[in-house]
């Protein structure tokens, strides 16, 4: 039997998945699945409670939690990403037509932090000259931090309110997180969201991190050796992972859409190692700071234990 076992909150991707089915071991170490769904609710019990050993954890929001001091410190494994310039749309009954018609104008988002939300605000702002803070931005849920407080130009929306809802009713005139409907009149901001992700990464090297893994920092002080063995396990998990893929046979929802940037990443296109996330990192860390997510700026090396910040 391993000499550790911890309870791990996350959900089971086809590059998770040879650690849940026993595939892929260590003699050290041991994960007991905790299923979680929706998986942010994982987030807000960890963040707020320190629930699970370690836990699937949205970028941003771990940005935001190391920023107020939560004991827990992530791992180089970038487990989902997504091109974020489909993920806001409008009403067309708004008059927006572009990016510029934003000023003055009413957003919904889940919540402020939100990390679809900082990626789409902080393109927005730098590919597309958006000034953040002539949008009233409307938020429909509270934060995972409990102790985080928004900027004044941010407010929220009645209680139980529904972002779709809203925007049909013409009570915010776009939104992040609602899907296109052209039956409803709901369209993407951003033309061609795929390709202009795809452009957007080819001139900048940055494709937006979603999700990682997190650990409790009283895990990493009593077991130095564990940060460099749960890396070694996630990275083997996922050399197999790709080692059996057909196509996208056998491809977890979340990765499909990851495997549309195979052509353009080559073959592995879900990277875990720091220097191939590093302009991403940075870019999020800047847009975060910027938007107010983190009161400043950190170093990419701070994020992570240093055992592992060479891993490849």
């Amino acid at each position: 039997m391993p000499a550790l076992s911890l309870t791990a909150a996350m959900v089971n991707y086809g590059h998770v998945r040879p650690l849940l089915d026993g595939t892929i071991e260590s003699e050290r170490v041991a994960l007991e699945h905790i299923e979680v769904s929706p998986i942010p609710a994982a987030f807000r019990r960890m963040v707020r409670s320190l629930e699970f050993d370690v836990s699937e954890m949205a970028f941003a929001t771990y940005l935001c939690a190391r920023a107020h001091g939560k004991a827990m410190t992530a791992l180089p494994i970038f487990l989902t990403r997504r091109l974020e310039h489909g993920s806001m749309t409008y009403h067309t009954q708004s008059g927006i037509q572009s990016p510029a018609d934003l000023a003055g104008r009413k957003v919904g988002v889940r919540s402020y932090t939100f990390t679809p939300g900082v990626w789409v605000r902080g393109i927005l702002q730098s590919a597309y000259g958006v000034d953040l803070k002539q949008v009233r931005w409307v938020l429909t849920g509270d934060e995972h931090v409990a102790e985080y407080v928004a900027p004044d130009h941010v407010v929220s929306a009645p209680a139980g309110s529904d972002l779709k809802e809203l925007l049909l009713a013409g009570e915010i005139d776009a939104a992040i997180g609602v899907p296109a409907d052209e039956e409803a009149g709901i369209r993407p901001l951003i033309a061609d969201p795929q390709q202009a992700g795809i452009d957007y990464y080819r001139q900048t090297g940055i494709y937006p991190i979603s999700h990682m893994m997190v650990i409790k920092d009283e895990l990493l002080d009593a077991h130095p050796w564990l940060a460099e063995t749960l890396c070694d396990l996630f990275v083997r998990a996922k050399r197999h992972y790709l080692g059996q893929l057909n196509g996208n046979r056998g491809a977890h929802p979340v990765d499909t859409a990851m495997l549309a940037m195979r052509p353009v990443l080559g073959d592995d296109h879900i990277p875990y190692d720091l220097e191939s996330n590093r302009k991403s990192i940075e870019a999020l860390i800047a847009f975060c700071a910027d938007q107010q997510v983190i009161p400043q700026a950190v170093e990419v090396e701070d994020l992570f234990p240093s055992s592992v910040l060479n891993l490849a």
